[in-house]
């Protein structure tokens, strides 16, 4: 994989272009994208976002989210444009497995792939060009650095301000993780000089639910949390009922593991939703317990040291308990 920087002289050359992140976009995938979307439209290429499935409700906010092609939804529409790309942005994922549906046909494109991501263990190879940084706090501030070295930093308007803070704020916690920099700060400073209304995008990521989504948290927190003060670990597991007892869409289980962070003494806390197809695992954690290597090793997973997710095809009894196996094995990390 080629250095990134070695495409900033080409960005002026009219291309056709395809930008795709992970299944079930977060905001900082979508934001990430979307911001791209914006910077290279602004050179005359040809640019369309393909999503591998759907994503949630509460960023449809962010400008040209409607133009978003979800690959699942329409099919033949996307692969239309993946088919004429000469140019693949790959954000916010390091292999090519995370876009599900998706997976064989990036493998088999023939186009020129370009890798910006902020996650750990990259399959670098599949790759022509790209960046890989998981000390970065998002993706979105890995592409407003790219705007900015690549001497395009007056491109950036209103629309490509707010898809980036969008990522950064969801990424860092609202600017409470380790990887809270002051190179973030400085970001931020930067998008408000240039007029990002910061207080607008934060109402529409964590001020845009129905009332549901309440109460389906405080039924979790109250009947599906367990705390195991040996392990400093919380366990969350919600079955599927509870999904649809509270009509759960795509999205509303976001952030939902961060909540027990807040008990003192944990360390770790895991959360397991029973997806139709399989088991998804969230996993977050404090100081020097490694997220990426434990979701690896047990729940064909990863992502980032204090924050990492993963799956399993057992059943939810199963894999809960294979679960409190693994917290048992790593009893001295979590002490």
């Amino acid at each position: 994989m080629k250095p990134i920087q070695e495409i900033y002289p080409l960005l002026t050359e009219m291309r056709k272009i395809v930008i795709t992140t992970h299944q079930k976009p977060d905001a900082d995938a979508m934001g990430s994208s979307l911001a791209m979307y914006h910077f290279l439209k602004q050179f005359g290429h040809t640019v369309t976002v393909v999503s591998p499935t759907n994503w949630a409700k509460w960023i449809d906010w962010m400008p040209g989210s409607r133009q978003v092609i979800d690959f699942d939804m329409n099919n033949e529409k996307a692969n239309e444009v993946l088919n004429s790309a000469e140019w693949l942005f790959c954000l916010d994922f390091n292999t090519f497995h995370r876009t599900k549906t998706m997976t064989e046909r990036l493998k088999e494109l023939k186009c020129t792939k370009i890798l910006i991501d902020h996650h750990q263990e990259p399959d670098a190879v599949s790759f022509d060009y790209g960046i890989s940084d998981a000390a970065k706090s998002s993706t979105c501030e890995m592409v407003y650095d790219i705007i900015v070295e690549s001497g395009h930093a007056g491109r950036i308007n209103e629309e490509i301000a707010e898809c980036i803070y969008a990522g950064v704020v969801a990424d860092t916690g609202s600017f409470r993780f380790a990887s809270t920099t002051n190179k973030v700060h400085e970001l931020v400073a930067d998008l408000k000089s240039r007029g990002l209304n910061h207080a607008k995008v934060h109402d529409s990521l964590f001020d845009n639910f129905l009332e549901n989504r309440l109460r389906f948290t405080g039924h979790v927190l109250l009947h599906r949390m367990q705390v195991f003060y040996e392990y400093n670990t919380v366990l969350i597991a919600i079955p599927k009922s509870d999904l649809l007892k509270f009509h759960v869409k795509t999205g509303d289980t976001e952030g939902l593991v961060n909540y027990p962070q807040s008990i003192q003494g944990i360390k770790l806390v895991a959360v397991v939703i029973d997806r139709d197809e399989e088991r998804k695992w969230s996993f977050r954690s404090k100081g020097d317990f490694d997220c990426n290597t434990f979701a690896r090793k047990y729940f064909d997973g990863g992502g980032h040291y204090n924050a990492s997710g993963g799956k399993s095809n057992d059943p939810l009894d199963e894999t809960v308990r294979k679960f409190k196996e693994a917290i048992k094995e790593n009893q001295s990390l979590l002490q």
